[in-house]
């Protein structure tokens, strides 16, 4: 696989982040698994793994990185009309087996995200559960009618959260937990959401590029400070997030 460094087995190390390739952008390095030690090593140092069934496991580091700092967050007028709508209960840590799964899906009509769904291996939702269930991996869901129909999954480290997938059942679904989750950050003092590559979608919400150096120098002072699990018990967070729309 283009002369990659192939990660030992029973081994967190990761090469230097300058080696990734520039074509494919960011590609780093291959093999290893997905433990939790590992994984954990990789979002430090602001790498993750990203695969299809049937490949070995894919780590990269891409350059620009897509971020969105909190308090940069926009809403655009239709999406405001939306959020002003009643109906909508936006919980956290509720179901994230569900929603990883759901991100998991074939995407819909409805949901026409340039998101990656099929790359969440059944290997992926195993070993992202588990870091749920340690208290690392966190979801957010939007409700209706008592229906799931929008949500996300990612990883909180310090006061960096590394968002991974999410997926919507009905329009803007997945832009409703994405502002609730922003408004949510900013009030724990978030440093940043990391949202990975560029994508149409999330640049709507005021997602921008920045250099990966100043990426990793921001989640090198980061993920090193204090992250309050007992901030992300299973909560209705519909009434405590004023979003003022």
């Amino acid at each position: 696989m283009l002369q990659l460094p192939w990660l030992k087995p029973n081994s967190t190390l990761f090469p230097p982040t300058d080696s990734a390739l520039d074509e494919p952008n960011g590609l780093l390095a291959v093999g290893g698994d997905l433990s939790e030690e590992r994984l954990l090593s990789a979002y430090r140092q602001g790498i993750f793994p990203w695969f299809s069934d049937g490949e070995p496991i894919l780590w990269w580091t891409p350059s620009p990185r897509m971020v969105l700092f909190p308090e940069k967050l926009h809403i655009s007028r239709s999406l405001r009309k939306t959020l002003r709508q009643r109906g909508f209960q936006i919980t956290i840590n509720r179901c994230f087996p569900e929603v990883i799964q759901a991100c998991a899906e074939p995407r819909s009509k409805v949901d026409k995200e340039e998101e990656r769904g099929t790359w969440i291996t059944n290997d992926i939702k195993g070993a992202y559960i588990h870091l749920h269930q340690n208290g690392y991996a966190h979801s957010f869901e939007v409700w209706r009618e008592q229906q799931l129909v929008g949500g996300l999954y990612g990883v909180a480290i310090g006061q960096i959260f590394f968002g991974e997938s999410m997926f919507s059942r009905t329009t803007n679904g997945s832009k409703i937990a994405f502002v609730y989750m922003a408004q949510l950050l900013k009030k724990w003092h978030y440093e940043l959401i990391d949202c990975q590559v560029y994508s149409d979608h999330l640049s709507t919400l005021g997602v921008k590029e920045i250099e990966k150096s100043k990426f990793e120098t921001i989640i090198k002072e980061s993920v090193g400070k204090e992250t309050l699990l007992s901030n992300w018990k299973p909560t209705d967070i519909t009434d405590v997030i004023p979003c003022g729309y």
